[in-house]
């Protein structure tokens, strides 16, 4: 018999149907022992500890991540046929909704522009007074009958007002663009997208936990002291402007100090507690991957927000579903709601997630109008991380400073001319074109490798393929080929509420106890390779193609 110290450690291998032995030597004995004494850590072993190791270490997970598909990517990746998700659009703003869009993005809202936008208003006077003849010429030819007679007469108010609008601020654009670039050079190089597509998602913390949730965890002995834990809820908010102009570099922080405008603390902001289920506002949920799109693909240059024009075209019917007038209020939550959904699509881009807060404040300027009346936004983003484990915890909050409706003009008569124009929002709107975005001296990428900053850079090509079909499949939102199983009423009455057919074959999932819903991304059957095509000949292995889901792959 072998002594103790010699002892080899065995373990057995399958190869081919055989077993075979093999050998590994023990650890080496010599940080067995310690001067002090070291004891692992004492964890909380409940099941609440438990679930949030889990997330933390998948949080982890995603911060290592190469590429900002790859991370994307991750998010969606528990949720084969998608989350249920509440959508929040630029279309739709109910009664009170203001209270919920703070919550919700977790953002402080201010009357009025901070005070870095006096000087530039200032100069914007004087720019204002050597090109406003031209201004006015494209505003009154733009909002005359004369240059939409072409308009289908068939068109709704609210398709007629959008097409004016679109065409009136896509002159404007072209019209102070080309008056200022000579002066100011950003605007030489700015990209400019016309209905672009913006869209984000993030978990929203603290909900009150429905009903039906409560009712669930009361009839399990272990869970009912969880029963009135906080909740999740998916916000996915899909949003169409009608233009973005965008630009390389970032827009400096709204207040004087950087320092001052990012490590803001709770206590001081006036932030509302609304914790109520978004479904009481009239937000239905659907299932949807998770997408996040600022209106363009990871790569471009152009990849920082100067200024977007955000539709008001919901005003028109809100009568309908609303008695009480607080239009103000809710254009103020659509400017708080479309400014945070774009900086935080800019903010994934950078390697961040809801999960891997922000390191540097971003900046946005949002304009809503229906091209008579005008609302200004500047909005900064200092946090992302609005999930149940941060949402009480978080010190950081979001800025918003936005103004009242502002008319650009009184009437325009038959002929054209118009009368009453208001310099104020020509000078305002000037501002935000003049205000320059400037390189920062900081890591913008901290979370991306810097030689994989998107799928694009993959060395290996049946890698950058794989996931460049991946992402693109799941950004677009298509439907599985296979529907999301469902328990139809009659299986719902008769096999799982009476439990009258026992003789039945058990071959749904939820017979088999099994939640579809749980299903992974990569939880499928592999592709098939057929003998005639495989590299190494026909009777060669693998016989599957081979998947690349996102992994850790660097330090």
């Amino acid at each position: 018999m072998l002594s103790r110290s010699f002892r080899p450690n065995l373990w057995c291998l399958k190869r081919h149907g055989q077993r075979a032995l093999a050998t590994r030597p023990l650890p080496s004995k010599e940080h067995e022992y310690t001067s002090q004494p070291v004891y692992p850590t004492i964890q909380d072993l409940s099941y609440p500890a438990k679930k949030k190791r889990e997330r933390e270490t998948w949080h982890q997970k995603i911060a290592k991540l190469s590429s900002v598909e790859e991370k994307l990517f991750e998010i969606n990746m528990p949720k084969y046929y998608g989350y249920k998700a509440n959508m929040l659009t630029d279309e739709k703003f109910p009664y009170n909704i203001k209270p919920f869009m703070q919550y919700a993005t977790r953002t402080c809202f201010q009357n009025g522009l901070p005070q870095m936008y006096k000087p530039l208003m200032e100069e914007a006077s004087k720019l204002l007074e050597t090109m406003q003849s031209e201004i006015e010429d494209t505003i009154a030819f733009e909002l005359s009958n004369y240059s939409h007679l072409k308009l289908d007469e068939n068109a709704s108010p609210m398709e007629r007002e959008e097409a004016i609008v679109r065409s009136l601020l896509a002159q404007l654009n072209r019209t102070i663009t080309n008056a200022l670039a000579p002066n100011f050079h950003h605007l030489s190089e700015i990209e400019t997208d016309y209905d672009p597509r913006h869209e984000a998602f993030w978990f929203l913390g603290g909900i009150y936990p429905p009903q039906l949730v409560r009712k669930i965890k009361d009839g399990v002995e272990w869970q009912k002291q969880y029963a009135n834990d906080p909740y999740d809820r998916n916000i996915q908010y899909v949003g169409k402007p009608y233009m973005a102009v965008r630009h390389k570099h970032p827009l400096d922080p709204l207040l004087a100090k950087e320092l001052e405008a990012f490590d803001v603390k709770q206590d001081s902001a006036e932030l509302p507690d609304y914790r109520y289920d978004p479904l009481a506002l009239g937000y239905m949920s659907d299932f949807r991957q998770a997408s996040t799109v600022p209106g363009f693909w990871p790569g471009d240059q152009h990849e920082f927000g100067l200024l977007s024009f955000q539709r008001r075209s919901h005003a028109l019917n809100r009568h309908k579903y609303c008695a009480v007038n607080d239009l103000n209020e809710a254009i103020h939550a659509q400017g708080i709601l479309s400014s945070f959904a774009w900086v935080v699509g800019q903010a994934c881009y950078q390697g961040f997630s809801v999960f891997n807060d922000v390191t540097y404040p971003l900046t946005a300027q949002t304009v809503v109008t229906d091209g008579r009346n005008w609302s200004f936004y500047a909005y900064q983003l200092n946090t992302m991380l609005l999930h149940s484990d941060q949402v009480d915890v978080n010190n950081r909050y979001n800025l918003c400073w936005g103004t009242e409706a502002l008319q650009l003009y009184e009437t325009i008569d038959e002929n054209g001319k118009i009368h009453g124009l208001n310099n104020e929002v020509l000078r305002q709107l000037i501002a935000f074109y003049i205000n320059q975005p400037k390189q920062r001296e900081v890591n913008l990428k901290p979370y991306l490798c810097p030689t994989e900053t998107r799928v694009a850079d993959i060395e290996d090509d049946n890698r950058r393929a794989f996931m460049e079909q991946a992402y693109k499949h799941m950004v677009s939102n298509r439907p599985r080929h296979r529907l999301v199983p469902e328990v139809y009423q009659w299986e719902k009455i008769y096999k799982i509420d009476h439990k009258t057919r026992p003789m039945d074959p058990k071959r749904r999932p939820f017979e088999l106890g099994e939640n579809m819903y749980n299903r992974r991304i990569d939880e499928h059957a592999l592709k098939y390779i057929p003998r005639a095509v495989r590299p190494g000949g026909p009777k060669s292995r693998p016989k599957f193609e081979a998947t690349y889901y996102p992994n850790v792959r660097r330090q």
